[in-house]
């Protein structure tokens, strides 16, 4: 039996359905991310889980106990929130203890528990400052401390770094992942940015309009995305997407042409579905999937704009039929705006019927 299982969640607010029939499992221990757009339900199904949000219609079981009305604090969860909401005019060691307090819990374990806390944390040197002596990542440990010390079956954390900036957020990014190999507890964790959904997470759940549509490993969710959508959302530069038609479809393989290729692509099976001959498809490519290669090119792009990013090289640019094109190279690659870049192909493209759903993977 899974340690959390979310079966056929429904949640509504009047008329409007936010999450429609959501049903994951984790396992004990596992690192779950929510990901996807701004308003597809991720943190919703958080605050549910939480039992911050009525759940209308479904269960929600942790450690085989149905808690679907069960009040927050009979749940053994603990969520830190995209604001710190510390106490001011308190400690950090204080701020962390405070809901001990309040339970009456012994001092002596009061202690223990928060100087362990301080020590995963790192932040011991920290305990007698005030809030507004802390930077925003300091801050956010001490958030994240006080969700520790109540020794929750599950951590659920929305969007926690969000009012970080760029370096902050890679380094808690960091931190949260030591957290979970030390603690080995299971954390659910919601964002709308995927590169932290691919580095922290054990599984990915990617989601739409309050809709599950794929759930898997980033590795999974990267090599073999469901459908366009969780192709377009998953990477970072995007994948490029090119218009295709089906020339020939067998179990062994299929042949693709498309206006942006110079001939047509055998692409090896075995698939999910095969489309029918003259079908429109959706070829997709990674931006590390091309190399420029001026003896066999296999398309052709002009160049736009490129990134210099130290060790690798952004580029983008359009197709000959006017599709736009994004590719990855090591180094600095020496391209100027309306360049010709002859390219190659490494590896076959994703492909994706006109229903936008690929050809390799099921839908989940």
């Amino acid at each position: 039996m899974s340690f959390l299982t979310i079966d056929n969640v429904i949640k509504q607010f009047g008329n409007l359905q936010v999450v429609k029939g959501v049903s994951i499992e984790a396992e004990k221990g596992e690192f779950i991310v929510f990901v996807g757009p701004s308003g597809c339900g991720k943190s919703t199904l958080l605050r549910m889980i939480a039992g911050l949000e009525e759940t209308s219609e479904g269960t929600i079981s942790i450690d085989g106990e149905d808690l679907t009305h069960a009040d927050p604090a009979d749940r053994h969860v603990a969520m830190v929130f995209q604001s710190y909401a510390l106490f001011p005019h308190m400690s950090v060691y204080d701020n962390i203890a405070f809901g001990m307090q309040i339970n009456k819990v012994p001092k002596a374990e009061i202690k223990a528990r928060v100087l362990e806390a301080a020590r995963i944390l790192q932040i011991e040197a920290l305990l007698e400052r005030k809030p507004r002596q802390l930077s925003g990542g300091q801050r956010q440990r001490v958030a994240i401390g006080r969700a520790i010390v109540r020794k929750p079956k599950i951590f659920l954390f929305d969007e926690p770094l969000s009012n970080l900036d760029a370096e902050l957020r890679t380094q808690m990014r960091v931190e949260i992942a030591k957290l979970h190999q030390e603690i080995g507890a299971t954390m659910i964790y919601v964002t709308h940015d995927q590169v932290e959904a691919m580095t922290l997470a054990d599984r990915i759940v990617v989601l739409r309009g309050g809709l599950v549509e794929q759930v898997g490993s980033p590795a999974e969710l990267y090599d073999r995305p469901a459908n366009l959508f969780v192709a377009g959302f998953i990477g970072s530069p995007r994948m490029t997407f090119l218009p295709g038609r089906i020339e020939a479809a067998g179990d062994a393989e299929i042949r693709v042409s498309s206006s942006a290729f110079a001939r047509p692509q055998t692409i090896p099976g075995p698939f999910a579905h095969l489309p029918d001959v003259n079908s429109t498809v959706t070829l997709g490519l990674r931006p590390e999937s091309f190399r420029i290669d001026a003896t066999d090119p296999v398309l052709t792009a002009t160049v736009e704009i490129t990134e210099h990013l130290g060790g690798s090289t952004i580029v983008h640019a359009r197709t000959s039929d006017g599709n736009s094109l994004v590719m990855a190279t090591s180094g600095r690659a020496e391209l100027c705006p309306g360049d010709a870049l002859p390219l190659a192909c490494i590896g076959a493209p994703h492909v994706f019927d006109a229903q936008g759903l690929s050809l390799a993977a099921t839908r989940r």
